[in-house]
This record gives C-alpha cells, sequence and structure tokens, in this order.
C-alpha cells in the first residue's frame, strides 16, 4: 500500500470505507443510497452534489472488488504520467461526466417511452406515483471514472501490451481499450439490465476530452524505455503580474556603479559579510598567538635539570668551598678552569676503531665526548668524602 502514489491510495481507502459505512448504515435502517446516489434529474431526490457523492458508493462486494481492482491496476501509473494534480482534476471529471451521461440518457429514455403522460407506474409488486418510480432511478459507483482511467492507458500506452486471463492472449493496450468501449455501446442498447453502461460509455468520452484538451503536440515528448512523458505547457503570467512585477524591481532597484547592479540591501550583505570575515581572521591570529605562547611556556617549564645548572654559576663557588668538605677533591679542582667555563662540547656519534656505525659495544670510542665537569665533580665530592669538625 505504501508504494501505491498518495491519490490512488487515498481513493482507493475512500472508496472502501465509504462501503464499510454503507454495510453499517444498513444495518440501522439507513439506506445511503438514497440520500448520496445520483437521482435522475427529475426526480424529487436529485441534488447537484449528488454527481460527486454517487461515485464513493457500491452496490456490493463484487461491484467494489472490480472497480478497485482496476483503479489500483492503472491509476498509480496514470497518476505518475500525469501528476498528482491533474490525476485528482481526471478522476472527478471523469466521473462527474459520467453521471451527467447517465443523466442524458435516462432523460430521453423518460421521454422516448412516453413516461411524462403517466401519473402512475405499476411495477409489477405494487402501484406507485411517477415522483416516486423517478426516485428509484439511482445510479452509484465509481465505474464511470474506472472507465476513464482505463481509457488514458489507452492513450498514453497505446503500444503496451495486456496479457488477458480468458483467452490468454497478449493485446495491446490500445485495442484492449477500443474493444471495452465496443462491447459497453452494444450492451447499452442490446441489454436490459441494471448496469450503467452509458455512464461507463461517458466516464470514456469525458476523460478522452479532457486528456486531448490537455495534450498539445509542442508538450508531449517520448521518454526511457519507450514511455512517454507529458510536461505541463509552460504559464504566461497575467497582465496584473507583469504589472506588479515591473513595479516591485523598481522599488527595489537603487543607483549604484556604473551598470547600476548594487542596491542598499546589497551592501549591507556585503558589509556584514566583511565584518563577520574580519572577525574570523582575528580569531584565528588570536588563536595562533595564544598557541606559541603556551608551547614557549610549556618548553621553558620542561627544560631539563642540567640546563638549569648550566645557567647557575655554582662552579665559581665550588672550588672554594669543596676542598675544605672534601680534601681528596683538591687535584681536580686544579684543573677545573680547563673544564667548567664555557659551553659543553656538542655530542656526537661514537664510531669504532676500524670505521664504521657505532652499536652498543665495548669497542667504540668517543674522543671528542668528554663528560661535563659536574659529572666529575660529584665522583670527586662523594667518593669515600672526609668530613672535617
Amino acid at each position: 500500500m505504501n508504494s501505491l502514489s498518495p491519490i490512488t491510495r487515498n481513493l482507493l481507502i475512500a472508496n472502501v470505507v465509504c462501503y464499510l459505512l454503507q454495510l453499517l448504515a444498513g444495518s440501522l435502517h439507513i439506506d445511503l443510497t438514497d440520500l448520496f446516489g445520483l437521482h435522475f434529474v427529475l426526480a424529487d431526490d436529485f441534488r447537484v452534489w449528488q454527481l460527486v457523492s454517487y461515485m464513493f458508493l457500491h452496490g456490493s462486494l463484487t461491484h467494489l472488488f472490480f472497480n478497485m481492482f482496476s483503479l489500483w491496476m492503472f491509476g498509480g501509473l496514470i497518476e505518475r504520467t500525469l501528476g498528482a494534480k491533474r490525476f485528482l482534476t481526471y478522476w472527478m471529471v471523469c466521473g462527474i461526466g459520467a453521471g451527467i451521461c447517465q443523466e442524458f440518457w435516462q432523460t430521453g429514455q423518460y421521454f422516448v417511452e412516453g413516461l411524462n403522460n403517466y401519473p402512475m407506474v405499476n411495477t409489477g409488486s405494487a402501484i406507485i406515483s411517477m415522483g416516486d418510480y423517478l426516485n428509484l432511478w439511482t445510479t452509484i459507483g465509481a465505474s464511470g471514472a474506472c472507465y476513464g482511467v482505463l481509457l488514458a492507458f489507452g492513450m498514453l500506452f497505446p503500444n503496451e501490451r495486456i496479457m488477458l486471463l480468458l483467452p490468454p492472449i497478449p493485446m495491446k493496450a490500445k485495442y484492449f481499450v477500443a474493444g471495452y468501449a465496443a462491447i459497453e455501446l452494444i450492451s447499452a442498447y442490446a441489454s436490459n439490465d441494471n448496469v450503467a453502461h452509458f455512464a461507463h460509455l461517458g466516464g470514456m468520452l469525458f476523460g478522452w476530452l479532457l486528456l486531448r484538451y490537455w495534450r498539445p503536440s509542442r508538450s508531449r515528448r517520448p521518454a526511457a524505455n519507450g514511455w512517454t512523458r507529458w510536461n505541463e505547457p509552460p504559464r504566461t503570467p497575467s497582465l496584473w503580474e507583469r504589472i506588479t512585477s515591473r513595479l516591485r524591481n523598481r522599488r527595489t532597484e537603487q543607483p549604484g556603479n556604473a551598470h547600476h547592479t548594487a542596491t542598499r540591501q546589497n551592501d549591507y550583505d556585503y558589509n556584514i559579510r566583511r565584518r563577520q570575515e574580519e572577525q574570523r581572521m582575528d580569531e584565528l591570529l588570536d588563536n595562533r598567538a595564544t598557541t606559541a605562547s603556551r608551547r614557549r611556556r610549556n618548553k621553558s617549564s620542561s627544560a631539563s635539570v642540567g640546563d638549569k645548572h648550566r645557567h647557575f654559576p655554582f662552579h665559581l663557588y665550588l672550588p672554594f668551598i669543596s676542598p675544605v668538605c672534601f680534601p681528596k677533591s683538591l687535584p681536580f679542582f686544579l684543573g677545573l678552569p680547563y673544564c667548567s667555563f664555557g659551553p659543553v662540547p656538542p655530542l656526537r656519534m661514537p664510531t669504532r676503531r676500524n670505521g664504521g656505525a657505532c652499536r652498543a659495544s665495548s669497542a667504540c670510542v668517543s674522543p671528542s665526548v668528554w663528560p661535563p665537569w659536574w659529572v666529575w665533580a660529584w665522583y670527586a665530592c662523594f667518593s669515600n668524602p672526609v668530613w672535617h669538625g
């Protein structure tokens, strides 16, 4: 049900709901056919709105099933081809046209048979007045609109093949529709049943007229896979719409540059965009400066202990204090001026004696790497120290 087109789905639901209401009202002894069925135009119970309401009433479950089956089979395709709005218009025009044709047929029958000359009518079971007899001429069902949908399928897709059930042979849509119309026309004159054959023919007639009205040759074009797609012709604006559009454009236009393309509103929008871009650029620059300063602070706070000690000149005080506390370190501090002043030589990768890269091995020597002076001071001070009281 969700795969159906919206108008087709809603029409199916509306007809089924109305049939259920008919059954419910019948159980309460209320005949909805007398209220909403299409009465003869000369009857006392005729109302104009019955030309619309009669399409949603059905006489039996079989009547409802076949009408809704044809709507389900062809309605979705026609709706997708014409569009939802046009399909709903087409459905209503075919249904109303079917009712009008049925009224014309009944009016001709009324005068041809001379029923206007008789005040009473013998129905076989009772003798009733002519007014009550005319109220019995009631038409219900959506068959006229369904026949209009069938005609639309034959006109829009004439070469599409349909497989019949009896006999099981394929037939093109145009021949299928023409055969149905011929059968209905013959049945209207040859049969004396309660089927409104002229209503069926009327739905097809009004559908054909409406499609011919909607079908200018310049708007019909073939689409993919052999289908035909109809486009609505472009609507020409009215004189009032052109005048109001011209006045509206003159009201909004303001003199600008040499080409007169700038307006006050455009300048205002441009200034707002420019100001927003400048604010965004300032934010990006502030964020970048903040990030750089944070990195500098982190780098200074995470400096190594050796870097901090390198800036502290405790090597100037150590030669005077350490020999007093640690006599054994005196030979080392005699050579302190050689190794304590100046920066520590940069480290280089150690090399093998015979050349090549050095791995973690005892064969590696590093003649240019000299340990920092505070390493030797630590070793001299705390290796077997002698404290003096």
